[in-house]
């Protein structure tokens, strides 16, 4: 679908918007809905000293490094982007048992069949009434909060950070809050967001049931600490032709191995705008749900043959574990920066070959300015490195300056 008939569908579904919040209707109290258009324009223009696939130069993924020197050519590279603005509706209609409050957001960041294009990405897509919330948005396992004002679009690698779809249960809210969800097991979720096995030759995921999830937050006047957890069930299959027609007709192999996580978060705030943001996350088979790099799962020894797995091999859910610190400063109203590091380790299965990601490290410093509320510039360096199972490693440096524009009010 081209991007022009995609904007007339968004349009479309944006007028319908009101429609749907029920505005005009009798039954709600005048004065208490609302609907509210947001987003912002944003151009990138990134320097890269070093290179990265050229699906994802316009922001920085350790797992996106080049596994060997020029392997996607001569380093240097400079580009321009639009990926990342943003356009989002969100609007609240009450009635007799309390407000209904649904959000749409999406992005311009090509991903999966469509990454390193500029198109339609969507980010956000729920409803919420009561207790219960259904549709696409944070995980549960998740901690927005703790992404720093960076301007760098992927972001720490170390955190976990997933928007995806969910049926969630929301009993406790207030300065303690307690969610529990069932999340989409797909491996479509996002490019990068590995779902598949491995380097087991052949296989494919296999998912059975929904993930589970469950989070708890505590909300002070000096920030908030989170424990999320998660539980899931990771499984493959190789499916083989065993009539020499051409096309896979057989499982041939099927195994699964258990996943879990826990997730720790806290924001510090620090004198009056300054905040110490942290996440140290572990567990096996949860790699799906990190901001970047790792598999969830991977055979237990070498597998010569896709369709002939040696007697004995198993599935093993790969053990994990991530870090992200990260300190927002403010200077003044019109100037803030924001450092850090974050990482995501894995400790790789037997199966798995020399080429396989094992560690991405992440670090970025930035001095952003403010001439009016709705405007910033600013610039960031920043700098990766891709360790690979094999004991190789790549690294990348790049500087990336930044225009934005915000809009937004309510209709």
């Amino acid at each position: 679908m081209s991007l022009y008939r995609k904007v007339r569908m968004l349009a479309g579904f944006t007028a319908g918007g009101f429609l749907l919040l029920g505005f005009g209707s009798a039954a709600a109290a005048e004065g208490q809905k609302s609907f509210e258009v947001y987003g912002f324009v944003q151009l990138d223009y990134i320097q890269d000293f070093g290179r990265v696939n050229p699906d994802w130069e316009d922001t920085l993924r350790p797992s996106r490094l080049a596994k060997a020197p020029e392997e996607f050519g001569d380093d240097g590279q400079a580009t321009m982007s639009v990926k990342q603005s943003r356009f989002g509706v969100k609007g609240t209609m009450p009635t007799a048992k309390g407000d209904i409050t649904t959000k749409f957001e999406i992005d311009m960041f090509g991903v999966g069949s469509d990454a390193g294009e500029t198109t339609i990405r969507l980010r956000h897509a729920y409803g919420e009434f009561g207790q219960f919330l259904a549709g696409q948005t944070n995980s549960l396992f998740m901690d927005g909060d703790i992404f720093p004002n960076t301007i760098d679009y992927w972001g720490p690698a170390g955190m976990v950070f997933l928007r995806n779809p969910q049926i969630r249960w929301t009993p406790v809210r207030g300065a303690n809050t307690f969610a529990v969800a069932i999340e989409n097991p797909g491996n479509d979720i996002d490019s990068g967001q590995f779902r598949e096995v491995a380097d087991f030759p052949g296989a494919q995921g296999d998912q059975e049931y929904p993930d589970v999830t469950a989070q708890f937050r505590m909300t002070r006047d000096w920030g908030h600490a989170q424990v999320a957890a998660i539980y899931r069930w990771v499984g493959t299959e190789v499916v083989a032709d065993t009539d020499t027609d051409g096309r896979p007709d057989t499982v041939v192999y099927d195994d699964d191995d258990t996943g879990w996580g826990i997730n720790l978060t806290t924001v510090i705030n620090v004198f009056e705008r300054d905040a110490i943001r942290a996440g140290y996350v572990f567990g096996e088979g949860i790699a799906s749900y990190m901001n970047d790099g790792g598999m969830d799962a991977g055979p237990n020894q070498a597998v010569p043959d896709p369709t002939d797995p040696p007697a004995g091999t198993k599935l093993e859910a790969v053990e994990l574990q991530g870090l992200s610190l990260y300190y927002d400063h403010w200077w003044n109203d019109q100037w803030s920066s924001s450092a850090g590091y974050s990482f995501t380790s894995v400790d790789n299965t037997a199966g798995q070959t020399p080429d396989t990601f094992e560690k991405g490290q992440y670090a970025s410093a930035n001095l952003l300015y403010y001439p009016v509320k709705d405007v910033m510039v600013g610039a960031e360096l920043l700098w990766g490195e891709l360790e690979l199972f094999g004991g190789t490693d790549e690294d990348d440096s790049r500087l990336q300056i930044s225009f934005k524009y915000n809009f937004g009010g309510a209709l």
